[in-house]
């Protein structure tokens, strides 16, 4: 009889985790960069039109220094999570390359519309979650480019 209490309330307990949202970040940093690209697909309307610029989304996906940056405003001639302004990606490669105290560096590869792409993103480890503190091209990055197109 204890035992099926101490279960019954262990169920009880997971039950409410699985059931609670994250309100930012994510588990892993190679899961913010999966989760990323999963808004770059062909499919649902959701998951087609790119990483949305809301303040949800800039909640979930970036850390609280980059998220105004994010959802503001902006003329920005592209993408520039993709590098383009438009896209038909295929299979993203995530690979870790560095890790550092809380801060990791992950690094995403695919083929745009023929055109190969590398982007570094800077993920960092706070207390909500792995999320994006900065993404490196080779030319740029995310920071500076929201900063450059902002109105």
């Amino acid at each position: 009889m204890r035992h099926a209490k101490i279960r019954a309330g262990l169920s009880l307990v997971m039950a409410g985790f699985a059931v609670a949202p994250a309100s930012a970040g994510f588990r892993s940093p190679e899961s913010v960069v999966r989760n990323v690209y999963a808004h770059y697909g062909q499919g649902s309307a959701d998951l087609s039109n790119g990483l949305p610029r809301d303040a949800g989304t800039a909640r979930q996906f970036f850390d609280p220094s980059l998220r105004g940056a994010w959802s503001a405003p902006h003329d920005a001639p592209y993408d520039f999570l993709v590098q383009s302004p438009s896209w038909r990606i295929g299979p993203v490669a995530i690979t870790v390359v560095r890790r550092q105290f809380d801060k990791t560096y992950v690094a995403a590869s695919f083929d745009n519309q023929g055109r190969a792409i590398t982007l570094n993103f800077i993920v960092v480890n706070g207390p909500e979650g792995w999320v994006i503190s900065d993404v490196e091209s080779p030319h740029d990055s995310l920071r500076m480019f929201l900063a450059e197109f902002r109105r």
